[in-house]
C-alpha cells in the first residue's frame, strides 16, 4: 500500500491567485512558507525556510480567495503532485505542488487579530 500525504502549517507568501477552468471550476494557487529552527553541532542556532506551491480546487479555492491573504497562517492537508514539461529552451522542467484537500484558517477574519477557532457561530432558533 502506498501513501502520498502532506501536512503543512505556515504563512502565505502572497495573496491567492484565483482562476476558472473553461468548465467554470475555480482553482487557486498559493505560496506557503514553513520555517525550521535547530541548533547545530557547535551550539549555533540555525534557521531554514521552505517555500511550497499549493493548489486548491472548487469550493476550497473560492474560500481561499475570499478569506486568505499574504502573511495569514494556514494549516493544509493534501498530496504531492509533480508536473514536468519542456521549456522553450528544450530543457525539461519540473514543478512539485501540494494539491490541497483540507484547509484550516488559523488567523481570524481579515483585519482581526483573534484566531478564527475562537469565533463561535451564532444561531437563531
Amino acid at each position: 500500500m502506498d501513501l502520498n500525504r502532506t501536512t503543512l502549517l505556515g504563512r502565505l507568501t502572497r495573496d491567492p491567485e484565483i482562476r476558472s477552468t473553461p468548465s467554470g471550476q475555480s482553482v487557486a494557487t498559493i505560496g506557503v512558507a514553513t520555517g525550521r529552527v535547530w541548533t547545530d553541532q557547535n551550539g549555533v542556532k540555525q534557521e531554514r525556510t521552505e517555500f511550497h506551491n499549493c493548489v486548491l480546487w472548487g469550493k476550497l479555492a473560492d474560500i481561499a480567495g475570499q478569506y486568505l491573504s499574504k502573511g495569514r497562517r494556514v494549516y493544509l492537508e493534501g498530496r504531492l503532485e509533480t508536473k514536468d514539461w519542456a521549456g522553450q529552451d528544450g530543457v525539461k522542467r519540473y514543478r512539485t505542488e501540494i494539491i490541497v484537500e483540507n484547509m484550516i484558517m488559523l488567523d481570524g477574519p481579515r483585519g482581526s487579530s483573534a484566531p478564527q477557532a475562537n469565533a463561535a457561530p451564532s444561531q437563531t432558533f
